[in-house]
């Protein structure tokens, strides 16, 4: 949020007027869901959406007076529930202090682009509203359990039992909603289904869920691993990484900057890495676009393809995230390759969706489904197991 960027009005994104509620009243949090240059805000009543908004250019801080004004506005805040991408081996969320913070801030090697600022906003939020629990919900603590020959990488021996070296797993706020949703749109437990999830957004992400369970997944030690994205690079031979640091005359942390800021669809086709200006670009005939594209989904399909075999049955292909979400054409080249999986889309349902929608004929052997990427449910949901009683309506912090 800018220094001289006002919270938007909340009109129009909340019931119309705020009434009395039993002391019993679900719990309110403002979730904070930071992202590389952005910022997603929420308020909810339980899981009921009270006022959403985004912020696509955030600078990093928040100004008091515009964060006082969203937090008067839906008086009183119970809880805030931050975002992080990487929890270390935290199986679920904390309360956040200063102890906890400056340990998290030591893990942002792994996740520079995100980590940092959620640590940074967990700590301006906790300054500004001294009275209210601060939450940190953590998308690592969902994949935690990966089996162990999922989670190891083949090293030297020296190095290869270090327990920090190891897959971590991403987007798992994002898992963690997608399959409980689909479980509701399919009508069966989540104990019973095979679930490959593609989270596709900035970042891209491909996790299979076993009953409930991360089995695989494509972002490894680092969220740079795996997949074609907006502006990293995903996998790279070790040895490509080993030329490029003898020869590209960058140190190592220039270089880690280049692979994860200003690779991917962006290094591809120029440009910020957007998926809507690649496909503009691809549609007047630009070739690198044209090859952006095709790179990004043969990536993308073969990370769904190698985690379907960590499954026992592939029951539904979820698609999610903002790329997912608001292209049709993207959704049908992608599925349009998955066809050795025997998925497949209804192509008309598919131009139709919105999003929590089935995509694929009703029987199909693999359902495809449509499911918006809802983090903000699961940083509630994080919140609510921190924070189980709300305060008195009238009590003010």
């Amino acid at each position: 949020m800018h220094a001289d960027a006002a919270v938007p009005s909340p009109d129009g994104h909340q019931e119309a007027g705020l009434p009395e509620r039993p002391a019993d009243r679900p719990l309110r949090v403002l979730t904070l869901n930071p992202g590389s240059s952005s910022l997603k805000l929420a308020v909810l009543d339980g899981e009921t959406l009270r006022f959403g908004y985004a912020f696509a250019h955030w600078s990093g801080r928040l100004s008091w007076p515009e964060f006082q004004d969203l937090v008067l506005r839906y008086d009183p805040i119970d809880a805030v529930a931050v975002r992080f991408v990487h929890g270390g081996d935290r199986p679920g969320p904390v309360l956040l202090d200063d102890a906890e913070l400056a340990d998290l801030e030591t893990l942002s090697p792994r996740a520079p682009v995100h980590q940092p600022r959620s640590v940074e906003l967990a700590r301006m939020v906790r300054e500004m509203v001294p009275n209210v629990a601060v939450v940190g919900c953590f998308d690592t603590s969902f994949h935690r359990g990966l089996p162990e020959h999922v989670a190891r990488y083949a090293l030297p021996r020296p190095w290869v039992g270090q327990p920090e070296l190891r897959r971590a797993g991403f987007h798992g706020l994002s898992c963690a909603y997608a399959q409980r949703r689909a479980a509701a749109l399919l009508r069966t437990p989540v104990e019973l289904l095979g679930l490959v999830v593609a989270h596709i957004g900035s970042g891209v992400s491909v996790t299979a869920i076993d009953g409930g369970r991360s089995v695989d997944t494509s972002m490894g030690f680092t969220p740079a691993d795996g997949a074609v994205m907006a502006t990293r690079s995903g996998s790279l031979d070790p040895g490509l990484v080993l030329h490029l640091v003898r020869t590209s005359g960058l140190d190592t942390d220039e270089l880690g900057t280049a692979l994860t800021e200003r690779a991917g669809l962006a290094g591809l086709a120029g440009g910020s890495g957007d998926m809507r200006e690649v496909l503009a670009a691809r549609a007047v005939g630009n070739p690198e676009a044209t090859t952006a594209v095709q790179v990004y989904l043969h990536r993308l399909r073969r990370e769904i393809a190698a985690t379907a075999t960590s499954l026992g049955s592939l029951d539904a292909l979820v698609l999610t995230g903002g790329v997912a979400e608001g292209s049709a054409w993207i959704r049908s080249e992608l599925v349009t390759g998955l066809g050795l999986l025997d998925i497949q889309l209804d192509h008309q349902r598919n131009q139709e969706a919105a999003h929590d929608a089935l995509l694929s004929q009703p029987g199909a052997p693999v359902a495809v489904l449509l499911i918006q990427a809802r983090e903000d449910v699961e940083l509630a949901r994080g919140a609510a197991a921190m924070v189980p009683r709300p305060r008195s309506w009238n009590q003010r912090s």
